[in-house]
Formats: C-alpha cells, sequence, structure tokens
C-alpha cells in the first residue's frame, strides 16, 4: 500500500528538544562530519533500519542496514520510486506484510518539483511518532549536503572550464594565432592580452601540490596574468604575463615556497610565446641551482648572431619559401608546431599544443617533405632549427612574397672570423678533459646522438659514451642529453670547425605544397 505524503506527511517540525538524537543530527553538519555515507549510517542506527539514497536516476548513493536484496542493495518498488523522483508525490508509505518502508523526495531548491534523492528506509515495526520525526528532520540535512554537494561539483566544473579555456588560449599563442587568442580571452580577461608583447614564466613544484600552486599564481598575480597547469609536465605551472610586476610577484611566492623553482623568460611579441617558453624552461634548469631557486634567461652569444644578419635572413627565407604557397595560418601552424617539435620531444610539444604526438609528427613529415630534409639526422635538425627561429625572430624577409635574390649556402654562413672564435672556444673548454669528452662527444653527434653507434666508433662502452656526454654538460654550460637549443649549438660549434659536415636542406616537391595537412 502507498499512500501520497498529504495522507501520512513526513514531520519536518523545528527541533524543540534538546534530545540526544537532535544534538547528533546537528553534529551531522560540522565541517569534519558532513558525509552522506556517515549519515546514512547514523540514520540506520538510530531508527532501527535499512537505508538507501539514490540519485533521481538510480544511482546509489549511500546505503547502510542489514536489509539487503539480490546485489546488497535494498528492494524497493520501482514504480513508486519514479514517482517520487517525478515529484508526482513528495514521500510515500509502503507495506509488504514483513516490511514498512518510507520513501522521501530530497527537493532542489528550485521550483522543478522533482526530486535530487530519493531517501528509502525499511524496517520491520511500524514507524512510531519519534521514528517519523528523526526521518524527517535528517531528510532536511541530507537536502543541505546534497545542496552543497552538488554546488561543489558545479563550482569544479566552472573551475574546470576556465582551466580549459586558459589552455586554450596558450596553446593559440603557441601556433601564433594571437588574433584568436585575443578573442577568447576578451570575454572572461578583458585587456590580458592587449600589450604586443609578454614574458613566460615556468614554475616548478611537485605533483601533489600543483593545483594549490597554480591557485597561489592566480592570487599573487591578481588575475594581471595567464595561469595554466602545463599539459606537459604534471610538475609545471605556466604563467604569461604582460608587466614586468608579474615576475616581481612570483619571485615573493617562490621566496615562500621552499622546493619550489621559476624560470622567466625575456619580453617577447605574443606570436613568439612558443619560444619564450623554451626560454623559460632552460631558465628553470638554471633555478635549480641558484640559491633564490628563480632565474632569468640569460641571452648569451647567440651563434645565429655572429652570422652576417642579411645573408642569414636571405638564406632562412630561401630555405623555407617552399611553405609560402600555403594558406597563411596552415604555414603558422606548421611552422610553430616544427619548432616546438625540434625543441622538446613530440609527446610533450603535442600536449603542449593539444594535439596527438601522431599530428605533431605528422605536421613535421610535412615540413620536411617540403624542405626536402630529413629530420631524423641531428645535424639537419640543428640547421632547420636556425632556419625557423630566424624567421620566428625577425619575420619573413619579404611579405610580398619576392624571393631573396641568390641567397648564399649555409656554409657561406660559418665563414665568419667571429663565429669560428665561438666554435672553437666553446668546444676548446672539453681538451683539458683526460677522457677525450672532445673526441666521444663528436662521436655521439655523428650518430645522431645515440650512444650505440658512437660506442662502436670509439671501441667503448654505450655507458661510457653518455657518462662522457653528461660530464661535457657542467663544461659547455649546456644540456645535451634533453636536446633542444643548448644540443643544436654544440651541433652548429662542430659544423664551424669542420668536424661535422655541412649537411643541406634540399629543394622540396612542388607538388606536395598544397597537399592536406594532416590531423
Amino acid at each position: 500500500m502507498a499512500r501520497r505524503a498529504d495522507e501520512e506527511p513526513v514531520s519536518r517540525q523545528p527541533y524543540g528538544t534538546d534530545s540526544a538524537w537532535e544534538r547528533e543530527l546537528l553534529d551531522q553538519l560540522r565541517p569534519a562530519g558532513r558525509d552522506l555515507n556517515r549519515l546514512v549510517a547514523w540514520l540506520a542506527r538510530g531508527t532501527g533500519a535499512s537505508v538507501r539514497l539514490q540519485d533521481a536516476r538510480g544511482a546509489l548513493l549511500a546505503e547502510a542496514g542489514a536489509e539487503t536484496g539480490a546485489g546488497g542493495r535494498l528492494p524497493l518498488d520501482a514504480a513508486v520510486v519514479a514517482d517520487v523522483a517525478a515529484g508526482r508525490v513528495s514521500a510515500a508509505a509502503l507495506e509488504d506484510g514483513a516490511r514498512h518502508v518510507r520513501l522521501v523526495g530530497i527537493r532542489h531548491p528550485r521550483p522543478d518539483p522533482a526530486a535530487s534523492a530519493v531517501l528509502a528506509v525499511a524496517r520491520s515495526e511500524p514507524f512510531d511518532r519519534h521514528t517519523t520525526e528523526i526521518l524527517g528532520h535528517t531528510a532536511g540535512v541530507l537536502e543541505l549536503l546534497l545542496r552543497e554537494r552538488e554546488l561543489a561539483h558545479a563550482g569544479y566544473r566552472l573551475r574546470q572550464a576556465t582551466a580549459d579555456l586558459r589552455l586554450a588560449i596558450l596553446q593559440l599563442l603557441m601556433v601564433e594565432d594571437t588574433v584568436s587568442a585575443r578573442r577568447v580571452a576578451a570575454g572572461l580577461w578583458p585587456g590580458l592580452l592587449e600589450n604586443d608583447t609578454a614574458r613566460v614564466y615556468v614554475i616548478e613544484g611537485t605533483v601533489a601540490e600543483r593545483d594549490r600552486l597554480a591557485d597561489e599564481c592566480g592570487t599573487a598575480t591578481s588575475g594581471g596574468a595567464l595561469v595554466v597547469r602545463c599539459p606537459a609536465m604534471d610538475e609545471h605551472v605556466i604563467v604569461l604575463g604582460p608587466d614586468a610586476e608579474v615576475g616581481e610577484r612570483l619571485r615573493s611566492l617562490v621566496a615562500r615556497r621552499p622546493g619550489t623553482y621559476l624560470g622567466g623568460s625575456p619580453r617577447q611579441r605574443l606570436a613568439l610565446t612558443a619560444t619564450a617558453y623554451g626560454q623559460a624552461v632552460t631558465a628553470l634548469a638554471v633555478a635549480r641551482f641558484s640559491p633564490e631557486r628563480t632565474a632569468v634567461y640569460a641571452e648569451r652569444t647567440r651563434p645565429a648572431r655572429l652570422m652576417d644578419p642579411a645573408a642569414l635572413h636571405a638564406w632562412s627565407a630561401a630555405v623555407l619559401r617552399p611553405l609560402d604557397t600555403l594558406p597563411y595560418h596552415v604555414r603558422a601552424e606548421l611552422l610553430a608546431t616544427t619548432r616546438l617539435g625540434l625543441e622538446f620531444t613530440a609527446v610533450s610539444a603535442a600536449k603542449v599544443l593539444g594535439v596527438s604526438r601522431n599530428t605533431v609528427r605528422a605536421r613535421m613529415d610535412r615540413v620536411a617533405a617540403l624542405l626536402g630534409a630529413d629530420f631524423s639526422a641531428l645535424a639537419v635538425r640543428a640547421v632547420a632549427h636556425i632556419a625557423l627561429n630566424t624567421e620566428a625572430a625577425h619575420g619573413p624577409y619579404d611579405p610580398e612574397g619576392h624571393a631573396p635574390a641568390t641567397p648564399v649556402a649555409f656554409a657561406d654562413l660559418l665563414g665568419g672570423d667571429a663565429l669560428r672564435s665561438w666554435a672553437e672556444g666553446l668546444l676548446g673548454r672539453l681538451d683539458d678533459d683526460g677522457r677525450d669528452l672532445r673526441g666521444t662527444l663528436r662521436a655521439w653527434l655523428a650518430a645522431d646522438a645515440n650512444a650505440g653507434p658512437a660506442a662502436t666508433a670509439r671501441g667503448v662502452h654505450a655507458q661510457t659514451v653518455r657518462e662522457h656526454v653528461r660530464a661535457a654538460e657542467p663544461v659547455l654550460e649546456r644540456r645535451l642529453l634533453a636536446g633542444g637549443t643548448d644540443l643544436y649549438e654544440v651541433v652548429l660549434a662542430h659544423l664551424v670547425t669542420g668536424e661535422l659536415p655541412v649537411p643541406g636542406l634540399g629543394p622540396a616537391n612542388p607538388d606536395q605544397a598544397d597537399a592536406a595537412v594532416h590531423r
């Protein structure tokens, strides 16, 4: 027999007496006691019943008591439960001879009559006034706890959506789509990207503390920076700040947090966000050994700056000319992806860009095919890295699309006295080591940074090759095993001194220029 709530209403009277059960029920609202399972277990003990709390779709939220059916669940009349969940009845009482069951709808605090959850209580004894009062007040507490839970979930979804939006903005900047990035940012963070330049910071903490660290970065910058949880490194938080004050605030934050490190880039154009990110990561490696645990990327003498700038720019334009027939956004996407792919692993670049690693490799393969380059060769990657970063720093050679007149060969760019002096000085640091680090490093680079073939060429064990390369890193003040800019500079030094042959970037197949980009 089922009775509507207006036939036998569930009591929801105010707490009128200072009884033990009322105090215990109020304890369920304390911050340390707000738990649905704990409250349902308390209700089961207090009423001598089996209790089940389920959401409007029938999913179990909490259950306690001895009386369960098949599968460990309290057997209920599905039709009556559906009526309570839909709001057609607010509560119901059922009897089947052996059991007395009460169903109570836990309502949403809004006009919708449907219930957010259904509370079922079953016992062998009839429900007296005392038990009914406990049930009614417990239903009220459950309503509060469920509402708090719903608000917490809504807050989490909002924070997650905001974090995803921040990441999307960063990924647009990574592929040089500043127009779209500004358009996305304008709605929630007006003025954040109104400047044409910004600095990128990478903060490293622990995986367990990263969410808290990201929140503290947002608080420290007062909404004046783009704070993103790095998709590639679980310990990193990326911050893009248009003002120098952002860096000062982040340094103050790091000073208060032991075990936290900060690397920053110099000011860069927004279109060079990917370059700034790489610089911040490089600075972070320095910060790990700094007493202040912070470092800003030091613009040391770059070999490209020792080349004839006009000749270098013309050569870069000639190398990248096969990509000029592509639509602008496709060309920018390909070049930005390739720059990141040359600087980091395909997996890390894919996470930063929000695409699959197969997409990164396909885009890089597309660029390699157009340039006639073999990116599996380390020296080729080093030369392509110079071409891509030259355009990134200086822009296209000629926006009107005119080809540079008789550009020089890359080998001709390496003949300057300043560049040769830099290369010999850099590699000469290794000559004082009795282990012949220079010879091992040369063999390792010639083998495309593969320890096995290098070991064979040197007649030593592969582990010895790796140890020699690690030993060369502090001497050269460059990270070699991690790859990227530091490694390419050491390769270039070997090209300048003639210890490695100068590769060529051959002409691309013009028939492939307008082929579809792999997705």
